[in-house]
This record gives structure tokens, C-alpha cells and sequence, in this order.
């Protein structure tokens, strides 16, 4: 006599997943916002000089249905995008020379340290002396400022090669250029990707407070003559449209790496 036993497991339940990180960082603003309004509105600071973040949500609503001020994100994203395409054609190719060549990193490793701890808008007058009050004075601050971590994000890269990738390339008798464009370049590729996302922001910053401080056309110029004029409301709404450019940037660059890198381990999602 043989008896039968059923066991039955237990229901599955799916874990709950966490909120993911768009949501998060949506209820974050959401809760920045609020904070924002509450202050304002109860009277913790003046309304005089923090407007309530409705009114400059509505202000800035207004901004965006003027050609105006298309213009000016116009001229910020061309002075921004030209600094940041020269920063990439001196960065990357001094960062890849520096850590494939020991003698050459060592040479100017304290020139690199000395300069990268110098913020881009010191050298404002120098700009003005070259260049005067013009657009070259914005692309050199960019290009200064965004250079030196750049390149240091490369060379590391580049200083990152796998030794059993450089045996390989030994044993095959590679070319220099070859060693660099199949070994050296693809080792270096994650962090050039990351520096690229960090200069993105730099170089916007830079932009903006070059505009600020020259005087030259785009957002920091309307923001400076905002403040001037009084108009408190406008120069809130446009530091808030600064703010949303800079994240569409990160947003951007964060989609743009993630594609090129879907090979690379660090941008390997997690079953």
C-alpha cells in the first residue's frame, strides 16, 4: 500500500520592486518644489526676492513661447557645443599618449595637477585681453575648464589596459596605431565616456557664467540683465531654464553612454 503525498509549495509572490529612479528623482523636485512654495508663501524669506515657485513655473511658461528666448538657449548651446568639441580634440588624444607613455606621463603629470585645480573663469581677464568681449573669450574659458579633467579621465583609461590584452598585442606585432585603436581606445572608452558626461556639465556652467560676466548673448546674459531691470520673476524663471537644459544634457549623454558601453560591464543590468 503505497500512500500518495501531495505537497503543494506555496503561492509565489513577485517581489515588489522598488520605485525606480525617474520616479524618485521626479518626487525629490516635487517635493523641492513644495518646500519652495511654502516658504514663500508663509513668508520664511521675502516673496520680493524668492518669488513662489508657481509664479516663476508660470513665468517661465511664458518665456517659452517667446523667440527670444530660443535665441539665447541658441547662442549658450553653440558657445557650449564648440567648447566642448574642441575640449574632446585635445583632451582625448593628450589623455591617450599620456597613459600609453610612462616617460610622457610622469614628464607632465605636475603641469596637469597645477592646472586642473584652476577654475575656468580666472582667467577671464586673459580671455578679454585676446579676445575681447566676444564669443572666442567664452570658447577659451569652456575649453580651459573642461580640458584638464578630460584628459586625466582619459589617460587613466588609457593606463587601464589589460595585461593580458597587451601580451595579445605583443604576440600579434601590432603597430603602434593598431595598439591604440584596438587595445588602448576600447580600455579607455568607459572613462572618456564618463569624463565626457562630467565636462557636459562643466562646460555649460562655464557658458553661462562667461555670458554672466562678458556680457556676450545667450541665458546668462538675460539673466544678468533680468537682475539689473529688477525683474526678479524673469531672472528665477531663467535660472530654472538653465537648470533644465543642464539635466537634459546629463540625461543625454547618460542615454548616449549607455548605448556605446551595453558591452562594457558597468552598463550590464542585473537579471
Amino acid at each position: 500500500m503505497t500512500i500518495e503525498v501531495n505537497e503543494t509549495s506555496p503561492p509565489r509572490t513577485t517581489p515588489r520592486r522598488a520605485p525606480g529612479a525617474f520616479v524618485l528623482g521626479v518626487l525629490g523636485v516635487l517635493i523641492f518644489l513644495a518646500a519652495w512654495e511654502l516658504a514663500s508663501r508663509l513668508g520664511l524669506v521675502p516673496q520680493t526676492q524668492v518669488p513662489p515657485a508657481t509664479v516663476i513655473i508660470a513665468t517661465l511658461g511664458q518665456q517659452l513661447g517667446t523667440s527670444a528666448f530660443w535665441i539665447s538657449v541658441g547662442h549658450t548651446m553653440s558657445q557650449w557645443g564648440i567648447g566642448l568639441a574642441l575640449s574632446m580634440l585635445i583632451s582625448i588624444p593628450a589623455g591617450i599618449l599620456l597613459g600609453s607613455s610612462e616617460l610622457v606621463w610622469r614628464s607632465f603629470r605636475p603641469l596637469i595637477e597645477f592646472f586642473r585645480t584652476v577654475p575656468g573663469n580666472v582667467l577671464l581677464p586673459l580671455a578679454i585681453l585676446l579676445w575681447g568681449l566676444s564669443l572666442n573669450s567664452a570658447v577659451f574659458l569652456i575649453v580651459f575648464g573642461c580640458s584638464w579633467s578630460l584628459t586625466i579621465q582619459t589617460m587613466y583609461g588609457a593606463r587601464d589596459v589589460d595585461e593580458g590584452a597587451r601580451d595579445t598585442a605583443r604576440a600579434f606585432r601590432f603597430t603602434t596605431f593598431e595598439k591604440v585603436r584596438w587595445v588602448t581606445f576600447p580600455s579607455a572608452l568607459p572613462h572618456v565616456a564618463t569624463g565626457l558626461r562630467i565636462a557636459s556639465a562643466t562646460a555649460l556652467i562655464i557658458a553661462i557664467s562667461a555670458e554672466i560676466l562678458i556680457g556676450i548673448d545667450g541665458l546668462g546674459k538675460d539673466i544678468a540683465l533680468a537682475r539689473t531691470a529688477g525683474d526678479v520673476n524673469s531672472m528665477y524663471a531663467l535660472i530654472l531654464a538653465s537648470s533644465f537644459l543642464g539635466v537634459g544634457i546629463h540625461v543625454v549623454f547618460s542615454r548616449i553612454e549607455k548605448y556605446l558601453l551595453r558591452w562594457h560591464e558597468s552598463q550590464r543590468s542585473s537579471e
